[in-house]
């Protein structure tokens, strides 16, 4: 009796033991650590699924999502705290993945913008020959296009009854007038202005000063006169030919200054933004390979061309050797420089005063235009240069284009521990691209040291962990082995 009394309480004992150990399990996994748990949360070793690397399981299995056999991923330190968000190497795992940092600095940059176009005539520096007088021409000096001429060139030989009734007059008046020596004052001052007024008349129909000189000393009208260029140029445009007869305004010649030339490049709606009267233009025409030349931004045309979404650039250019020619195309790159704020600055006019009507005309103090007499105004109240001063506290904060890791609207850094080889990221707000760098606007500072060779194998490595990474914005959680009983 005694022995069965020992085996009901001993039964008793066990069947407790089994209700509460189930009972346990099955009311919220509330386990305490047991030396067995302790052991597990301290090795080194984790289980998690290639294809969805934010399970994370202690010992290996199926994955609860795909079901694919987890694989093994070696960890140091716990799994838990900031230690989830670096990650620490050694040096020779540094060597073997390469991993290479810069310091984030403040440096003046440029951002190329390059741009096609073609040159052409600088517009104020083509002119018009025209006829002043209607008449028949007898001679031609400059019988072809492409020729040079000069100021005060002969360039054809006319017949024209109205300027030679008006070389009559003016000898008639002149003869009058040199005979009223001895007549009264009224009618000697009314001899001398009808003079004058002859002589005003046969210089607007095109005679030089030279040519009315001789006239009045000799006394002699031809009826044939020679006409002069009244300026200077290369002959672009001919447009008579000899025996033709011509009227007042005919247009005979068309002559260019080939000297100053314009380039005019197509700048998309995009690049706007960059481009600032007065920046450097380095271009290269097909025609002339291996040299280069360089002109200066003189202006930017206010309308856009609705069918190729493009503004015309203007640049003046100096071809002194004239090695370039009207219609060449050429490709140009404009190096515009930023601020720290992402503003264009172009210091080269910083404190000088341009015509609003002719902005190629510049001046180092306030004055008078002197094509058109308008008063010159400020470069900066123009906006043709930024009221940003260039000095080192505005230059910009700069990265290498290979530190940040880009996914949509996010950007990323990895940044490197100044003390040892640990490894964090960071998020940025990146601003324009000049060249090989990255304007940042916020998230580092100057002095930190960011990783531009091996971001990816660091991501990747957190990425596996289930830590914060470039795709994980927020750390995943850590799956425990009951996550995925029904």
């Amino acid at each position: 009796m005694k022995v069965i009394n020992k085996l009901l309480k001993c039964f008793l004992v066990v069947s407790m033991f089994i209700s509460f150990a189930f009972a346990e399990d099955m009311t919220g996994h509330n386990h305490e650590h047991t030396p067995m748990d302790e052991s597990s949360s301290k090795s080194s070793t984790i289980w998690t699924c290639s294809m969805h690397p934010q399970i994370r399981l202690p010992k290996p299995g199926k994955c609860p999502i795909c079901h694919m056999d987890l694989i093994p991923v070696e960890i140091s330190g716990s799994d838990n705290g900031s230690e989830m968000e670096t990650l620490k190497l050694s040096d020779n795992a540094v060597k073997l993945m390469d991993i290479q940092t810069s310091f984030v600095k403040r440096k003046w940059v440029e951002k190329p913008v390059r741009l096609t176009g073609q040159v052409d005539y600088d517009e104020t520096r083509v002119k018009h020959i025209t006829a002043w007088v209607p008449g028949r021409i007898e001679k031609l000096f400059v019988d072809y296009t492409g020729v040079e001429v000069k100021e005060g060139d002969h360039i054809l030989s006319l017949y024209s009854p109205k300027l030679l009734s008006a070389q009559e007059e003016l000898v008639q008046s002149g003869r009058t007038l040199s005979k009223m020596t001895n007549g009264s004052e009224l009618i000697k001052r009314s001899s001398e202005r009808s003079y004058e007024a002859a002589k005003e008349k046969i210089k607007l129909l095109g005679l030089t000063a030279q040519q009315i000189g001789v006239l009045g000393k000799t006394g002699d009208a031809k009826d044939r006169v020679t006409i002069f260029a009244p300026m200077g140029g290369s002959v672009v445009e001919k447009n008579v030919n000899e025996g033709m007869y011509v009227e007042t305004g005919m247009r005979l010649y068309t002559i260019a200054d080939l000297r100053h030339l314009w380039l005019n490049l197509d700048a998309y709606e995009t690049d706007l933004s960059w481009i600032k009267y007065g920046q450097k233009v380095k271009f290269f025409a097909e025609a002339i390979p291996g040299e280069e030349f360089e002109g200066v931004v003189s202006f930017v045309q206010p309308i856009l061309d609705e069918k190729t979404r493009t503004v015309k650039i203007r640049v003046n250019v100096d071809n002194q050797t004239e090695h370039l020619k009207p219609g060449m195309f050429v490709t140009s790159t404009i190096l515009s420089q930023i601020s720290d704020d992402g503003t264009v600055i172009a210091p080269n006019y910083s404190g000088e005063f341009i015509c609003p009507m002719h902005p190629e005309v510049v001046k180092k103090t306030a004055g008078s235009c002197p094509i058109c007499g308008m008063d010159l105004a400020s470069a900066t109240d123009l906006s043709f240069v930024s009221k940003v001063k260039k000095s080192k506290e505005r230059a910009p904060l700069i990265i290498p284009v290979s530190a940040p890791l880009v996914t949509g609207k996010r950007a990323v850094v990895y940044l490197k521990d100044p003390k040892e080889n640990t490894f964090y990221m960071r998020e940025v707000v990146l601003g324009p691209k000049a060249g090989e760098f990255y304007l940042v606007k916020s998230g580092l500072k100057e002095g930190e040291q960011v990783v531009t060779n091996g971001a990816f194998k660091i991501d990747a490595d957190l990425q596996i962990r289930g830590a914060k990474s470039m795709m994980n914005p927020v750390e995943t959680t850590v799956m425990s082995g009951h996550a995925n009983h029904k």
